[in-house]
């Protein structure tokens, strides 16, 4: 779930419990075993929320401050905490939050920067694996007997994307329709690609995170610096 959301949820749950009226206290209130009811799964599912972000500060977090804010919100007791008190370290979370987000961002994209190498090292000594200049790889699945696309052109394709553990994040068979768009509309490893293709062709290119959508990934299906596979078929240069 996006932190950005979760916060937004913590400045909204005062104002949840506020518009309801609490039956017992939350001292006395039981762990649940599960949640059926409208009222305890949303309940449920706004606590997970914060329970992630509270655990996104480390050791900053404080579960008992927690807790005792809600069960002064849900009692109706006097806060701890002034609304101006509240409003200005509310941006101090989120940037603490921005900060956690960019570390995690920064490990996994050197995770999945040092899995796509390796991949592509043993990758590259399979036979009829090609390898450019650029670090892209392919196959040729079929022969194209058309013409070759150049960066002024716009084709028509059908393409279906994986991740290196083989989860599919987009597909144009899927959808029954090929996509049309400009040889330099797309990433830089299908532009390249495209341009060693011929209409009619058909390729499985292995697309580094360099050549795909590097550092920034693409959320929420695509992580930074991801290699990404395609199966990738050039039905023609359109009009």
């Amino acid at each position: 779930m996006k932190r950005t959301v979760a916060v937004g949820l913590i400045a909204l749950m005062p104002l949840f419990w506020a518009s309801c009226t609490p039956q017992e206290s939350a001292d006395s209130l039981p762990r649940k075993t599960e949640v059926t009811t409208w009222g305890e799964r949303a309940s449920y599912a706004m606590g997970l929320n914060v329970g992630k972000t509270l655990s996104s500060l480390g050791d900053s977090a404080d579960a008992a401050a927690m807790v005792t804010a809600i069960r002064d919100v849900l009692d109706e007791r006097t806060s701890l905490m002034t609304e101006a008190e509240v409003s200005a370290i509310m941006p101090e979370i989120q940037n603490k939050l921005r900060e956690v987000h960019a570390r995690e961002q920064r490990v996994v994209a050197e995770k999945n920067r040092r899995d796509g190498a390796s991949f592509l090292e043993e990758n590259g000594k399979r036979e009829g694996v090609i390898t450019t200049a650029s670090g892209l790889q392919y196959i040729v699945l079929q022969e194209g007997d058309g013409n070759t696309p150049t960066t002024e052109d716009r084709v028509r394709v059908h393409y279906r994307g994986t991740l290196l553990d083989g989860t599919q994040f987009d597909s144009s068979y899927d959808r029954g329709e090929p996509a049309t768009f400009g040889v330099t509309q797309v990433i830089s490893g299908w532009t390249e690609a495209l341009q060693l293709m011929k209409e009619g062709g058909k390729i499985k290119a292995f697309i580094p995170g360099n050549l795909a959508y590097g550092e920034r990934g693409r959320p929420p299906h695509i992580e930074p610096n991801a290699l990404l596979i395609f199966e990738m078929e050039l039905l023609e240069i359109a009009e």
